[in-house]
């Protein structure tokens, strides 16, 4: 048997992930949860915690799928409110002392309740991945995680089929002790919500140019994707419509973003900047003209406001889709290549550029 497949446990707060599908007018299928996860490993333990007498429907589904059912039977007050919850991370930190194998723990839930959970399994060193409906997924639980993917963006999920519903009467009650400032209504596809591309571009770039100030050559393209998940452990390439991260960079690739090469492995290319042209070369050339245009008799312009006046020459244009961290790193690595040249000046607080003669 493979000894370096992830090991997987599954824990799943059905409740809450059967309110948050509701809520969006979507019925709940663990079978997508569980294609998800047979991409990133074999699975060893499945639990599903829940009131079962109140989600008959769904236990069809969760045992042909091999998911151990635990009952939580409906109380009133305040015992009953916490306690899939609490019975949820005893068994998961049980499980994390008594199997060492299983090196990945799989939370279920958008409840910011499981985050102390979430730290404590890290502190074991396992990785987290955690899943929720985004519209009902705190705020709080996805940055604790080291994966954090959106049931709703799952693949295979079914398409919206009825209205949003609200949760019947015992739902309810779960759900009103949430923060309801942990919840927002969710976004179909294509509104303002959907991330943009040129923002993936600029965190690619700056996280490949950390990587590789910090000695790391070269860069493989599934370190670069590790790094990117340790920022935002939302991200997935296929929000942006592509496949696979290999397929992503390719077109960044294509658009002078990055450059490929052979890897250590088939399929895991190394990743680098464009050697010299290119994007690059176009951005200096680009200084270079404003501070012509902007020098007139005094024969020298100030950083400050010099990057409003690129802009107003390229709108939208920004130092971070080369990888540069800020402004000055830019001008600097353009002064480094005699592009400008950059003086400071004491009495103005400010450094001065002129293009040399």
């Amino acid at each position: 048997m493979p000894t370096d497949e992830e090991r997987i446990a599954l824990f799943i707060d059905h409740e809450n992930l059967v309110i948050g599908a509701r809520e969006i007018g979507r019925a709940f299928d663990v079978g997508p949860i569980m294609d998800a996860l047979a991409e990133r490993g074999r699975v060893v333990a499945r639990r599903a915690y829940a009131d079962w007498t109140l989600f008959a429907d769904d236990r069809r589904s969760l045992v042909q799928h091999n998911c151990e059912l635990i009952d939580i039977p409906q109380r009133t007050g305040a015992v009953r409110k916490n306690a899939a919850d609490i019975k949820l991370a005893v068994d998961a930190m049980e499980l994390a002392y008594e199997r060492g194998f299983v090196s990945t723990f799989v939370i279920v839930s958008g409840d910011s309740d499981f985050t102390p959970l979430v730290a404590a399994l890290r502190g074991l060193n396992r990785r987290v991945i955690g899943i929720g409906v985004k519209g009902s997924t705190s705020g709080l639980l996805p940055p604790a995680c080291d994966e954090f993917m959106f049931y709703d963006r799952l693949p295979g999920v079914a398409e919206l089929t009825q209205e949003p519903a609200r949760a019947n009467g015992a739902a309810k009650a779960k759900s009103s002790s949430r923060s309801k400032s942990t919840k927002a209504k969710a976004r179909p596809p294509g509104t303002s919500d959907d991330r943009d591309l040129q923002d993936l571009q600029r965190t690619i770039t700056q996280t490949l140019a950390g990587l590789k100030q910090s000695g790391a050559e070269p860069v493989l393209a599934s370190t670069l994707k590790r790094a990117v998940l340790r920022k935002d452990p939302t991200f997935s390439e296929s929000d942006y419509g592509f496949r696979a991260f290999g397929e992503l960079l390719r077109q960044l690739e294509r658009n002078g973003i990055v450059a490929l090469s052979d890897g250590a492995a088939s399929g895991d290319p190394a990743v680098d900047f464009p050697a010299a042209g290119g994007r690059a070369d176009q951005a200096f050339d680009l200084l270079k003209k404003t501070v012509l245009d902007l020098q007139g008799e005094e024969d020298e312009v100030p950083l400050s406001g010099l990057k409003d006046q690129l802009r107003k020459r390229a709108p939208g244009w920004s130092e971070k889709d080369l990888g540069y961290a800020g402004f000055l790193q830019f001008v600097r690595a353009a002064a480094a290549n005699g592009v400008v040249v950059m003086e400071w000046d004491d009495d103005e607080g400010d450094y001065f550029l002129y293009v040399p003669e």
